[in-house]
C-alpha cells in the first residue's frame, strides 16, 4: 500500500490527509500539539475554496454547517459608501462556517486509514538520497512514498528545501471573534454583514447562522475581523479590547455593537504574515516518491483576500488528483513535480492580487491617504472584481 506522512494538523492538513486516505493511501498525521484543536472563530470560504471541498469529497456536510455570505459592500468610517454591490443572476455565493464546525467535518473525514499522532515535535526531512523521503522526530525517523508539509507558515521542513523563503511581517494584526446572538440582540439583519475601510484599519463582519437558531451552523452568531496598522499587541486581550474600542470608535454600525458584545475570551489575535519570496518549487521529488509544500508552507500571503484556507483546499484537492493513480517510482516522482507545476503560477497570482489590495488597505502618511482617499471609490470596486475573477477562476485538474 502507498504511505504518506502529513505533517501538521491545520485544515489543509487535515483534507489532504482525508482524501489521500479514501483514495487507498495510509496515512500517517503528525501534529506538534498535545491534541488537534481549532480556533474558536470562522472562516469565509470562497466559491473556489468550496469546488475544492467537493472535489476532495467533503462537499456533502458543507450544506449543513455554512451560511451564505449576505454582503452589503464596502463603507469610510463615515458611513459613506464605496461599494455596492449588485449580485448577478446565478452568481456563486461565498460562505461562513464556523472553524469548530468546518474542523469536526474534516475530522469525521479522516477515516480508519489514517494513524494520528500528537505532541511529536518534527525537526526536519533527512538528507535528501535515493531513499523514501522521510521526517526527523524526537522519537527518531518516519518515513513514506510521500511526505507533504502542512505545516504552517513557520514550516520546520520548508527551510530545507527553499532556504531563501522567509516570514516577514505584512505590517498588520488582525483579531478576530464570534459573538453569540445573544449578546448583540438589537442589531437587524441588514447591519451585520459588510466591510469598513479606513486609514490603516478594517472592519468586517458576517452573520453566522440565522438569529434566534443555529441556521446554518451549529454554532450561531456574528463573525467579525478586524485588522489595523503596525505589530501584534503582548498585552492582556482585555487590554487588547479596549484598545479596539479605542481605535474603532466612531465608526458606523455595526462596529460599536459587535466591539461592546465581545469579551476577552473570544478574541484571537494574529500578526499578518507572509512568505517573501515563495518557493521556487512546490515539490520536490526524492527516491521513489518525493516531498510537497502545502497551504501556508508553500505560500503564506496577508488576509485581505480570505483566500488562505481555499487555496490549502484547492492545493490538497489538485495533490490527491495527480497521485491518485500514480505508484512509488518515477510516476510518483512525476506526480510530485507535477503538483508544482499546476500549483505556483496559481498562488503567484494571488500573492501578487494580495499584495496589491494590502498597498491600498495599508496606505500611510497625510499624501498617501489622500490619494487613496480620493481614489478609493473607482479603485475598489475594480481591484475587488479583478480580485474575484481571479480566485474564482480554478477548477480542480481531472483524476
Amino acid at each position: 500500500m502507498r504511505t504518506a506522512v502529513v505533517v501538521g494538523a491545520g485544515v489543509g492538513g487535515l483534507a489532504v490527509a482525508g482524501a489521500l486516505a479514501r483514495s487507498g493511501w495510509r496515512v500517517t498525521l503528525l501534529e506538534r500539539q498535545d491534541r488537534i484543536r481549532s480556533a474558536g472563530t470562522a472562516l469565509v470560504l470562497w466559491p473556489n475554496g468550496i469546488r475544492a471541498l467537493q472535489a476532495l469529497g467533503l462537499g456533502g456536510g458543507l450544506d449543513a454547517i455554512a451560511t451564505g455570505l449576505a454582503y452589503h459592500g464596502v463603507r469610510r468610517p463615515d458611513g459613506q459608501w464605496l461599494v455596492q454591490p449588485r449580485p448577478q443572476a446565478g452568481e456563486r455565493v461565498p460562505v461562513v462556517v464556523h472553524q469548530e464546525d468546518l474542523h469536526d467535518a474534516l475530522i469525521a473525514g479522516l477515516g480508519e486509514q489514517v494513524e494520528i499522532r500528537t505532541g511529536v515535535a518534527v525537526r526536519g526531512l533527512r538528507p535528501a538520497s535515493t531513499d523514501r523521503p522521510a521526517v526527523t522526530t524526537g522519537r527518531g525517523v518516519v518515513e513514506a512514498d510521500l511526505v507533504v508539509a502542512a505545516d504552517g507558515a513557520q514550516s520546520t521542513l520548508r527551510p530545507a528545501l527553499a532556504p531563501a523563503s522567509t516570514v516577514v511581517s505584512s505590517g498588520c494584526a488582525a483579531w478576530r471573534a464570534v459573538v453569540p446572538w445573544y449578546r448583540a440582540p438589537q442589531l437587524p439583519p441588514e447591519r451585520i454583514s459588510g466591510e469598513i475601510l479606513g486609514a490603516g484599519y478594517r472592519f468586517v463582519s458576517a452573520s453566522l447562522g440565522e438569529r434566534g437558531s443555529a441556521g446554518g451552523s451549529s454554532r450561531g452568531g456574528i463573525y467579525w475581523v478586524a485588522t489595523a496598522a503596525g505589530a501584534s499587541r503582548p498585552e492582556p486581550p482585555a487590554t487588547q479590547l479596549t484598545l479596539l474600542r479605542r481605535w474603532f470608535a466612531g465608526w458606523p454600525s455595526p462596529v460599536g455593537e459587535l466591539l461592546a458584545a465581545t469579551e476577552p475570551a473570544d478574541l484571537v489575535q494574529a500578526e499578518v504574515r507572509e512568505l517573501r519570496p515563495l518557493p521556487p518549487s512546490y515539490g520536490f521529488p526524492t527516491g521513489p516518491g518525493g516531498v510537497v509544500l502545502l497551504g501556508d508552507a508553500a505560500h503564506a500571503m496577508s488576509h485581505h483576500l480570505g483566500q488562505g484556507a481555499c487555496l490549502a483546499f484547492e492545493d490538497a484537492a489538485t495533490l490527491c488528483a495527480v497521485v491518485r493513480d500514480a505508484v512509488p517510482g518515477p510516476r510518483l516522482a512525476d506526480a510530485v513535480a507535477a503538483y508544482s507545476r499546476l500549483r505556483r503560477p496559481r498562488t503567484v497570482a494571488m500573492v501578487r492580487q494580495s499584495r496589491r489590495m494590502a498597498a491600498v488597505l495599508q496606505a500611510r502618511g497625510r499624501l498617501a491617504l489622500r490619494a487613496r482617499d480620493a481614489t478609493l471609490g473607482t479603485i475598489s470596486p475594480r481591484l475587488l472584481g479583478s480580485v474575484a475573477a481571479t480566485a474564482d477562476r480554478w477548477s480542480p485538474p481531472p483524476s
